[in-house]
């Protein structure tokens, strides 16, 4: 009678320890990426190519400062400079996901506290959340119209 071999079985197989490798063929691929990647790299370096896709200078046509609170996963609570409540928001949608990234980039950086960051709005259209103690921003122009939109009303808000 035959014996039926489990998955448990197999995996301690080693009379074919070919079948578990990986392909060379792969492996000459993912080294020919990585050195590909590295001459690209060096060479714009080297040569000091300009930056592409940096958004161009413009002119500063609104910005307000804001305090925003992480309350859980989804709440935030946004405050003026003032610590006045602008808005608590149990479900803040786009305005949570900006303030936990504010906040993970201020704890790799180090910063004590919670200060405020700045919205700012260009003439050129772009909207921008910018962390002045980090040097973190976010184009929020960049995440669709609805995302943009809830800035736009904070910053739009009458003070």
């Amino acid at each position: 009678m035959p014996q039926l071999r489990t998955l448990a079985d197999r995996k301690f197989d080693r009379s074919h320890p070919e079948k578990d490798m990986i392909p060379r063929t792969l492996l000459w691929a993912m080294l020919g990426l990585a050195l590909s990647s590295l001459a690209l790299v060096t060479f714009s370096t080297v040569t000091n190519r300009p930056h592409v896709g940096v958004p161009a200078a413009a002119r500063v046509v609104n910005e307000r400062a804001f305090v925003l609170e992480g309350k859980s996963a989804q709440a935030v609570v946004v405050r003026d400079t003032d610590g006045n409540v602008l808005l608590d928001l149990p479900h803040g949608g786009f305005v949570t996901v900006i303030q936990s990234a504010m906040a993970r980039a201020r704890l790799t950086a180090r910063v004590e506290g919670n200060p405020p960051m700045k919205v700012v709005r260009y003439d050129n259209g772009r909207l921008v959340a910018e962390d002045p103690e980090t040097g973190w921003s976010a184009e929020l122009y960049a995440f669709g119209g609805d995302n943009k939109a809830a800035f736009e009303r904070l910053l739009d808000q009458t003070r």
